[in-house]
């Protein structure tokens, strides 16, 4: 997939960045993130975005992120950013020398969860996958950008008209790394429909 520069913009243009044909390159800039409220309490909506909108209901959209990160909470990877209470984003987020956690954040009304796994801080790229069944998003992670795992499935409440959806990078310390997307192909769903147990009978 060509990437057509007038089909994509910014939310919070960050100072240097560049967009070629194929790939988008982003300088994160310090102090830069994206939370609302839950747990810590603070809400930080900063982050510089890149998005593209769709009304299609049924799409999946890959990337390829390769990454530098070196200072904790330096992150970069994929979002659909509604509002500013009201987004999703996917990312690997470095801790140490030694462990990053590759994860997601769904922020409806005003409040984000975080659900993340441990993984080496070795690993400097990665595939996501973002598929959209309605208001119903799944996203998935790769390592080759042919085997993908399930990294969540979840719900936006606004999610079910219009949406803007593309990629991010952040370093929510005082941080500054280059993050690189290329690889991008938007497809049929490749989320299949569910086809297992039916929905359960009112008990009232």
């Amino acid at each position: 997939m060509k990437i057509a520069k007038e089909n994509w913009s910014w939310v919070r243009e960050p100072r240097v960045y560049k967009i070629e044909e194929n790939t988008i390159e982003i300088i994160t800039e310090p102090k830069t993130d994206l939370w609302q409220r839950t747990y810590y309490h603070f809400r930080n909506d900063n982050a510089p975005l890149l998005q593209i909108k769709t009304k299609e209901e049924y799409f999946s959209f890959v990337v390829k992120t390769t990454f530098d990160s070196k200072v904790r909470f330096d992150q970069c990877g994929i979002v659909i950013y509604l509002d500013s209470e009201n987004w999703l984003k996917a990312s690997i987020e470095y801790e140490n020398k030694d462990i990053q956690h590759l994860g997601s954040v769904v922020t409806n009304h005003g409040y984000s969860d975080w659900a993340t796994t441990v993984i080496s801080s070795s690993v400097k790229t990665i595939w996501y996958r973002l598929s959209r069944r309605k208001d119903d998003y799944c996203i998935e992670g790769s390592y080759d950008g042919i085997n993908f795992f399930q990294m969540r499935v979840c719900h936006l409440f606004k999610g079910n008209e219009e949406i803007s959806f593309g990629v991010y990078a952040c370093s929510p310390e005082n941080s500054s790394f280059k993050a690189q997307f290329t690889d991008f192909e938007i497809t049929e769903c490749k989320w299949n429909a569910h086809d297992g147990q039916s929905p359960d009978k009112e008990l009232f």
